[in-house]
């Protein structure tokens, strides 16, 4: 009998301890989210005279529309758009919150149309503070009315932050706006804020009860917001890495961790660390929401973010979320159990990501047995950052030599061989 690598047998032994979690059962988030949204790249530029390509406006969301149905985003499944902080008027008018009037002149409710009306689903952002993050009206104390707007305004999607709320109130906070959303009677996409509170700003010291999350909301940000740069997208994959075995069994169809937004396309990442995000979020079964001007991106990042087998993988029906395996000479190993289930074993896409920067590819050797897996059979394995790679076999007892480019990544998939696929 082959002894199963320990870290993969915990990997997969929380696909049992998932069954048990209860979740928020409102029909959205069966794999994870797809889309777009404004907040790394855009940030809180506000001044539309100065930067009117750049400025939070509606131009800027229905231009992003525009170009994910018509250059093949959304035939790959990204549909959201989705608006972050810095879109309101700085008061309130008559208890409601209301969009800037010179940057969102025709109203919230007409860029919605305008989302909907290209098949995508539209989605925004409020604070469950006092004010958001960025010192814009808050939903503290108007709690009914924002999500009664957020129904008006035929919202799918609803990322609520925590900046300036005592953290003391926060979490039952959250729970009352789901459900008042929930009365209004549309379906929103909820996205929460409050484990970032605990987790990285320590406000209080201590992990937040994930238990009451996946009742309450289908996405969550884990962690500290993602900058452009490698640094940070390694800071938030060391997170997940060192936390795996408590975060994986809260992920799932209908809930999920959210380690932050895609960077690919941006300033900060060169070609071969875009593929090692896109392979680690991959793995990690999160959302693939981009922030990124889709206006100005290259033709190899657009490949990238097109590419429809790494986009199975992250949307793979299972939902098991999975982990890194181990690192060896400064090469990560990443691994996720997927679909499909061949005669009772998993498939499983694994990521070799490279902390080196020693200036070649660096050669590394891989077996099924340094990875866990166990059939007999052995397991075809697909390339899937080279699609004119032909797919080749491992079995039990080879070891296979690849190499993998400095801060870069390989990603396969490797599915079972049957007895029928070998002859």
């Amino acid at each position: 009998m082959t002894i199963i690598n320990k870290n993969l047998l915990s990997l997969v032994c929380t696909v049992f301890l998932m069954s048990t979690v209860q979740s928020l059962d409102n029909g959205l988030a069966k794999t994870p989210p797809m889309g777009w949204m404004s907040w790394e790249r855009f940030r809180c530029i506000t001044d539309c005279d100065k930067y009117p390509d750049e400025c939070i406006s509606e131009r800027l969301f229905m231009e992003m529309a525009d170009i994910i149905v018509n250059e093949g985003y959304l035939a790959a499944g990204y549909e959201y758009v989705n608006i972050d902080d810095c879109w309101t008027e700085m008061e309130r008018e008559n208890g409601k919150i209301v969009p800037d009037k010179k940057r969102f002149p025709h109203g919230v409710k007409y860029l919605s149309d305008y989302i909907h009306s290209k098949g995508l689903k539209f989605g925004t952002y409020l604070d469950y503070g006092t004010k958001t993050c960025a010192g814009y009206p808050g939903t503290l104390g108007f709690e009914a009315t924002d999500a009664q707007s957020l129904a008006d305004w035929e919202v799918d999607f609803i990322k609520l932050d925590g900046c300036n709320i005592d953290t003391s109130v926060m979490v039952d906070g959250y729970i009352e706006f789901g459900k008042m959303m929930n009365k209004t009677g549309r379906p929103i996409m909820y996205s929460c804020s409050w484990p970032a509170y605990f987790e990285y700003y320590r406000r209080p010291t201590s992990i937040p009860d994930y238990d009451i999350l996946v009742e309450t909301c289908n996405l969550w940000r884990n962690y500290v917001d993602i900058d452009d740069s490698y640094e940070s997208v390694l800071f938030i994959a060391d997170y997940f890495a060192n936390n795996s075995d408590r975060l994986i069994p809260y992920a799932g169809p209908g809930h999920w961790n959210d380690p932050d937004t895609l960077l690919l396309g941006n300033f900060g990442l060169s070609y071969e660390q875009s593929k090692a995000q896109l392979a680690i979020w991959a793995i990690l079964a999160a959302p693939f929401l981009l922030s990124t001007d889709l206006r100005t991106i290259t033709p190899e990042i657009k490949e990238l973010i097109l590419n429809r087998e790494i986009i199975a993988i992250d949307q793979d029906k299972l939902g098991i979320q999975g982990k890194r395996l181990s690192a060896l000479n400064r090469i990560e190993t990443w691994i996720r159990p997927v679909s499909p289930i061949v005669n009772n074993e998993y498939s499983y896409a694994v990521a070799f990501v490279s902390r080196r920067t020693d200036g070649h590819g660096y050669a590394f050797e891989f077996s099924l047995e340094k990875l866990g897996l166990t059939n007999l059979l052995g397991y075809e394995v697909k390339d899937l950052f080279d699609s004119k790679r032909e797919s080749f076999k491992i079995t039990l007892g080879q070891s296979l030599e690849d190499r993998v480019n400095p801060t870069g990544a390989n990603f396969y998939k490797l599915t079972p061989i049957t007895n029928r696929a070998r002859r």
